[in-house]
């Protein structure tokens, strides 16, 4: 059997744009000679599509573009990950929040079967995640039936996503049924690390069915999430026929009785890089910005940020911005301007010291301009100028934080925190600093100079200012956050490890910003726990354990 893999990068929303995206995989799988072509999870819609599923009118048109998608299953099987409409359900219909979104009709996430411009039928999907990023129980219910679909003489089993992920439940039944494949249709985001544990479970449920399994992904970016793509399939001894490309859309064909191919290498930095790449890509394109405006420090992580716009965007569209300040060291000009010439790009410079004047002036006879009120003021004054740059051109700014400062607070509502897209706010320091050095070595020079490299980390908003004399030690507070946020380790480990002092410290910085954060642009994720949709506390609180 013959089997392509349209591994999309959909808009979510747009629904005619990935109708046509779908119905030109569809037409290069034919041309191809395959007999079956499978699409991610909600390729049509887009993932996710939050509330967009409970606006009026929303899933009318879905279903208009999806009867499109039908009728070109002349002459191919295809499988597309979409919403199946169900039956009335309970619903609270005396709260206008409730009743205005959602109502009583329940909404199924199901994995189809098209062929001969019909249904076959189709797999809800049972196991709804509801946690991180994902929030599943809000839209849709949890299907109740599994099956195994007949088609062109074979037992076909479907799945969506999270289904995949659990040792018992609708692949499980599949496999004990008998099959001839196993399809599992997913929009699963990407972290550093997830694809390795993707291969692992494939590999038992293909060997548990003793049958061949196809893993169909989504590539691209939304919002903060970044698809990877590296859409695969397996035979039941485990080796690849085929391991499609990350971070790529395209139509990917192999045979179920072919060779097999390579597997996959694990992913790491590379990947990580090309995970940020592809979510500035990608949100530029997608909400139509024509370029991208970054305060250039001389620092390590606006130098990081500016390269990776450079990557996504193109040189041509990406500004940098310097802007010294009374406090600002002659080594940092010189390396922002040695950053933006080895980059490409161009940059502005605009000295910073007669506004801040005038705002001191305009203060003084009220309040002291002094302490951190004088150093968040002349962050302020950045943020200005730099979304005056960008209202200018229709770019939008990058902001330049690193985990550790987010973490912490260590930022200046206004300042530092302004833009739409945080591409490196997942990114601890040291990740920020390994990050630099691969950016180095794929360009075979210095593109961030060694000089930036080394200099010790500083805001540059008082007379010799060092992170350091602010902060614990970047070694000490990166695994510090790294337990505290990501890993979610006890209290007392954490006080042993890195003593109770410390800890206490950390923990009330990162519990008393987190109305700072709530105010700060997107952050892409490639951890398993970043600042943003995923990790939901709350900005008034009273536990700092």
């Amino acid at each position: 059997m013959r089997i392509a893999v349209g591994q999309l990068n959909p808009t979510v929303g747009d629904l005619p744009g990935n109708r046509d995206r779908i119905l030109g995989a569809i037409g290069e799988a034919r041309r191809e000679g395959a007999d079956l072509v499978v699409f991610p999870e909600l390729a049509l819609l887009g993932y996710p599509p939050r509330d967009l599923l409970h606006r009026s009118g929303f899933l009318a048109a879905a279903e208009q573009e999806f009867g499109a998608i039908v009728g070109a299953s002349e002459g191919i099987g295809v499988i597309l990950g979409h919403v199946l409409r169900g039956g009335a359900r309970d619903a609270n219909r005396a709260d206008p929040s409730a009743a205005a979104f959602g109502g009583g009709t329940a909404l199924y996430n199901a994995a189809f079967l098209l062929a001969d411009r019909g249904i076959v039928g189709h797999q809800a999907k049972h196991r709804l995640p509801s946690f991180d990023v994902f929030e599943e129980e809000r839209y849709f219910a949890p299907g109740e039936e599994i099956g195994v679909l007949e088609w062109g003489g074979l037992r076909l089993g479907l799945s969506v996503c999270e289904d995949f992920w659990y040792e018992g439940g609708v692949l499980a039944a599949q496999a004990a049924a008998g099959v001839d494949l196993l399809v599992n249709v997913s929009a699963s985001p990407y972290f550093r690390g997830k694809p390795l544990l993707r291969y692992d479970l494939a590999r038992r449920w293909a060997e548990a069915s003793g049958a061949p399994l196809v893993y169909a992904n989504l590539a691209g970016a939304q919002d903060e999430l970044a698809f990877d793509g590296g859409s695969f399939a397996l035979r039941p001894d485990g080796a690849f026929l085929l391991a499609a490309p990350r971070f790529r859309e395209g139509v990917f064909v192999f045979d179920t009785a072919g060779p097999p191919v390579p597997p996959p290498a694990p992913d790491g930095l590379p990947e990580v890089k090309e995970a940020l790449v592809t979510g500035i890509r990608d949100y530029f394109g997608k909400n139509g910005l024509r370029g991208a405006v970054i305060g250039i420090s001389g620092g390590v992580d606006s130098a990081v940020v500016a390269a990776l716009a450079a990557h996504a965007l193109g040189t041509q569209k990406v500004l940098g911005a310097f802007l010294p300040g009374p406090y600002t060291a002659e080594e940092s000009g010189e390396e922002a301007r040695q950053i933006a010439e080895a980059l490409g790009i161009r940059l502005v410079e605009i000295r910073i010291d007669p506004i801040f004047s005038a705002f001191a002036d305009g203060l003084s006879p009220h309040v002291p301009v002094e302490g951190v009120t004088a150093e968040n003021l002349q962050a302020r004054i950045r943020g200005v100028l730099l979304m005056a740059l960008a209202n200018s051109l229709g770019y939008a700014v990058l902001a330049c934080g690193n985990k550790a400062e987010l973490g912490t607070g260590y930022t200046t509502l206004y300042g530092d925190t302004v833009g739409a897209l945080a591409p490196i706010g997942d990114l601890l320091k040291g990740e920020v600093y390994a990050l630099a050095r691969l950016l180095n070595d794929e360009a075979g020079r210095a593109v961030i100079p060694e000089g930036t490299l080394r200099r010790p980390p500083s805001a540059e908003l008082r007379p010799g200012q060092r992170d350091d004399q602010d902060l614990p030690p970047y070694e000490l507070l990166d695994p510090l956050l790294q337990g505290l946020v990501v890993d979610n380790r006890p209290w007392d480990e954490l006080g042993q490890r890195f003593g109770e002092e410390v800890v206490s410290d950390v923990a009330r910085r990162l519990y008393r910003s987190e109305y700072k954060r709530r105010q700060y642009p997107i952050v892409l994720k490639v951890s398993p726990k970043a600042f943003g949709i995923g990790r939901r506390f709350p900005v008034t609180g009273g536990f700092g354990r």
